[in-house]
């Protein structure tokens, strides 16, 4: 089958950073399903695990290492054990870490991590959602607890990187099901105007000091944070603008000088997000992201929440999986890039 693949780990302006390769396709067994992949979008972290670092500068990955880990497409085949998907389903998915990505013709995916795709969505518009979906759905809702019911109405958050993926759709679950006062950080006019369409009440310039553009949109304390991009740059605000016994959900990594003490005096909670955990430790839970992207697929079909795809790169191919990553290391990407068909 056709994919795009690396052998070595190397910067995005090397010419043989990604490649177009032949490799064998899978088989699924256990309770996997053998997907053909339609649609497919990028992430930071394909990125991270493509990157050059003192880890991986000698390695030579042989056969060609697959990454991608946002897929939309059509079930083709299904293990002895598998109960929940057929042979012809559409599905979408971000896959596990642990295992090949889905820059590939077919792809193996557990099917307690995969939803159904949403009936109104085409292939890529449904690649944009699964892992940044799951990411902002657990750290709300799971890990910093706020209700998908409106309990928490009325409440606060912060949102770190609100017109990245993750931040797009942070604003619309927080909005649309938590009903929160939403602050959206956004530096460019562009993405500022992208996170208002999605729902964010206030706009804070996140290449500025937060606490006095968070006072001055009378919002001088929040409740919740997420924290999407950039943990190193804001965590010394942190102490500053969260309210007494608020909550903090980070999925970025937190500096190495971070003094977490200083959290101490308003006993406010910070807790990671890692939406990979799951199927890396085939938690007893792991079939909550098949739920959650159903539930999801649900939400979109009733236009509750909308797909965050805004720049469709062309075919699944090493030139354009290039362009999409290099795009992303840039820093300036709204929503998410998707790729579409071989």
């Amino acid at each position: 089958m056709k994919a795009v693949g690396l052998k070595r780990y190397l910067p995005i302006d090397n010419p043989d950073v990604l490649l177009d390769v032949d490799i064998e396709t899978p088989v699924a067994t256990g309770r996997d399903l053998l997907v053909e992949v339609k649609a497919i979008s990028v992430n930071p972290v394909d990125i991270k695990h493509r990157k050059p670092d003192r880890s991986n500068a000698d390695t030579v990955e042989d056969p060609p290492r697959v990454l991608g880990w946002d897929v939309a497409g059509i079930v083709v085949a299904v293990g002895p054990a598998a109960s929940l998907f057929r042979a012809g389903d559409a599905v979408y998915y971000a896959g596990s870490i642990v295992r090949p990505g889905g820059y590939a013709q077919f792809h193996l995916v557990d099917e307690r991590i995969a939803g159904r795709k949403p009936a109104n969505l085409g292939f890529a518009d449904a690649a944009a959602l699964p892992l940044t979906t799951i990411t902002a759905w657990q750290g709300l809702f799971d890990r910093m607890g706020i209700s998908q019911s409106g309990a928490d109405k009325g409440k606060s958050l912060l949102i770190i990187g609100g017109a990245g993926g993750v931040g797009s759709i942070c604003i619309q679950l927080a909005k649309k099901l938590a009903g929160l006062t939403v602050v959206a950080t956004a530096s460019r006019p562009e993405s500022a105007a992208w996170a208002r369409s999605l729902g964010a009440d206030h706009i804070v310039d996140h290449t500025r000091e937060l606490a006095p553009q968070l006072q001055a949109a009378g919002v001088p304390e929040v409740d919740y944070l997420f924290c999407a991009n950039a943990a190193d740059r804001h965590f010394p605000a942190f102490p500053v603008i969260m309210r007494p016994q608020g909550k903090i959900c980070s999925i970025v990594d937190a500096p190495n000088a971070a003094d977490f003490t200083l959290l101490k005096r308003k006993s406010i909670t910070f807790c990671w997000e890692a939406m990979f955990t799951r199927p890396i430790f085939q938690t007893p839970d792991m079939i909550g992201q098949h739920d959650l992207l159903d539930a999801t697929a649900g939400l979109v079909e009733a236009g509750v929440l909308r797909t965050t795809a805004t720049s469709n790169l062309g075919r699944i191919n090493a030139a354009n999986l290039k362009q999409a990553h290099r795009l992303i290391e840039g820093g300036k990407v709204i929503g998410k890039l998707v790729l579409e068909g071989f």
